[in-house]
C-alpha cells in the first residue's frame, strides 16, 4: 500500500478518525522506513497516537454530554488529579494579572471544564481551547453552549503552528497561554518542537504556563525523570515569575 493508503487505514479506528492528519502523518513518519512491513506501520502509528493523544482518556467521556463538570474532569487521567486544586492553581498562575484575561490552552483536552473555577476565584475570561481529538472539541464546546459560557473549543494539531499563531491574534489582549502536560506528547512526535512552538508564540502572550506530571497518575509514584531540557530552555531564554508543584504536576510560570 502507499503511504496514503496506510494513513487512512489507521485512522479507520474510531479513536483516531477525528485527529488531525498533521499529527497521523507525523507518527507514521517514524515508521515508513525499511524494516516494516505494512501491517507493523499501522500497528505501530497507532501505539504511537494512542500513548500522545488516548491514553489519558477515558472512552466513557466521548459520547457524554449530560454529566456535571466535576464528573467529566474525574474520568480524564491528566484533569482528575487537578481537581482538588484548581482554585489554588489558577489563583497563582494568573497573579498580577488583569482580572479581564484571554485564555489560550494548547492540547485543552476537557480543561475547558473548569470554567467554572474562573468564576470562583472573580476573573472573566475569554476561553480558547485547541485540541487535536476531535470528540473532545465536540464535547467541550458542547458544554460551553449548554451553559453559555464564553469560550470555544478549535480542532486543530498543535504542529499547524502558524494556524496556532493566527488563533492566538483574534483573541482580546492580555493573553495567557496554557501548556499543560503537552510538552512530552509534543516530543514524542518531533523532538524539540515545544521549544520552537514556545519561542514564537511567546510574544504574543503576557504569560505562558507550561505544566508536566512529577508522578505516575496511576501509582502515585515520583518520576525520576527531571526534564531539565525545558527548564535550562525556560531559564536562558524568558523570566521565571513562579515554579510550584501542587497534586503530582509542576507548574512553570514566564514570560519574555
Amino acid at each position: 500500500m502507499n503511504k496514503q493508503d496506510l494513513i487512512n487505514k489507521i485512522i479507520l479506528k474510531k479513536e483516531f478518525s477525528q485527529l488531525p492528519k498533521k499529527d497521523v502523518e507525523l507518527a507514521f513518519e517514524h515508521f515508513n522506513k525499511e524494516g516494516y512491513v505494512d501491517e507493523e506501520k499501522i500497528k505501530f502509528t497507532r501505539n504511537l497516537l494512542r500513548k500522545v493523544f488516548s491514553a489519558f482518556t477515558s472512552q466513557k467521556i466521548l459520547s457524554l454530554k449530560d454529566k456535571s463538570p466535576e464528573w467529566i474532569l474525574k474520568k480524564h487521567l491528566s484533569t482528575r488529579e487537578r481537581l482538588n486544586f484548581y482554585e489554588e492553581i489558577y489563583k497563582r498562575i494568573f497573579n498580577g494579572l488583569s482580572k479581564k484575561l484571554s485564555i489560550i490552552d494548547l492540547g485543552s483536552g476537557i480543561n475547558g471544564f473548569s470554567y467554572r473555577y474562573f468564576k470562583e476565584i472573580k476573573y472573566d475570561m475569554d476561553y480558547v481551547g485547541v485540541e487535536s481529538m476531535g470528540q473532545l472539541v465536540n464535547l467541550t464546546n458542547n458544554y460551553f453552549k449548554k451553559e453559555k459560557i464564553n469560550g470555544k473549543a478549535i480542532h486543530l494539531s498543535l504542529f499547524e503552528l502558524e494556524k496556532i499563531k493566527k488563533s492566538i491574534k483574534k483573541t482580546e489582549k492580555p493573553r495567557i497561554i496554557f501548556l499543560f502536560k503537552t510538552i512530552d506528547s509534543l516530543e514524542m512526535l518531533e523532538r524539540d518542537y515545544s521549544k520552537k512552538l514556545i519561542l514564537e508564540i511567546a510574544p504574543l502572550a503576557e504569560r505562558i504556563v507550561i505544566s508536566f506530571a512529577t508522578e505516575s497518575m496511576i501509582t502515585r509514584k515520583k518520576f525520576k525523570v527531571k526534564r531539565n531540557w525545558i527548564i535550562n530552555f525556560l531559564k536562558e531564554n524568558f523570566e521565571i515569575l513562579d515554579d510550584f508543584e501542587l497534586g503530582g504536576e509542576r507548574y512553570i510560570v514566564f514570560n519574555k
